[in-house]
């Protein structure tokens, strides 16, 4: 039984690691269809979430949100990542990443996946904009043009929603469609 269990564990290690490197291989490929990138300060649409919320709907967020913690962490550091000091990096980096893991809380369940990946997004989304709204603030200042607007005084929280809102949405939707094409293919691999 426990070498039953080792071997699982084991398994399930490997499948993260994978998993992992396979993210970090989606945000080196800097070109598109692969990626876009929306803004100078960071932001684009990817297909870095999906291994991460593959992961956890295969093995859940005990996997999968360390899984995002370790990617969000290379993220920065391979990928080139922009950040206002070690918080912005922490917040827009290493936790936004981390809540995509909680995809796999909903493992197991009818339309997990899909739930899942709204969710993982939305949560990551929380965190950039939380991120926008604190720390990106202090960098940009109070006058900020985006689209032709002119942000200024205290607007950093419209700010940081189209922001942060224009690349989310565009992921969120990539790693729906991408979900919706590999469902079939992924209930087929063995557990």
């Amino acid at each position: 039984m426990k070498n039953t269990k080792s071997r699982k564990t084991i398994y399930c290690l490997c499948e993260a690691a994978l998993m992992i490197a396979l993210a970090v291989v989606f945000s080196i490929l800097r070109f598109p269809p692969f990626r876009i990138d929306l803004w100078a300060n960071g932001g684009s649409i990817d297909f870095v979430m999906v291994p991460i919320i593959i992961l956890g709907w295969r093995r859940g967020a005990m996997w999968a949100i360390p899984a995002g913690l370790v990617l969000g962490l290379l993220e920065c550091l391979i990928g080139g990542g922009i950040g206002w000091g070690l918080p912005s990096v922490l917040l827009d980096y290493v936790l936004a990443y981390g809540m995509v893991g909680m995809a796999g809380f909903f493992r197991n369940k009818k339309w997990g996946i899909f739930a899942g990946t709204a969710v993982a997004s939305v949560a990551r989304f929380v965190i950039h904009f939380i991120s926008g709204v604190t720390i990106w603030k202090l960098a940009i200042g109070d006058n900020v043009d985006l689209f032709g607007m002119s942000f200024g005084g205290d607007t950093a929280y419209l700010y940081s929603l189209i922001y942060n809102g224009s690349y989310m949405l565009g992921n969120m939707i990539i790693a729906l469609l991408v979900a919706l094409l590999l469902t079939k293919p992924l209930q087929k691999l063995p557990e």
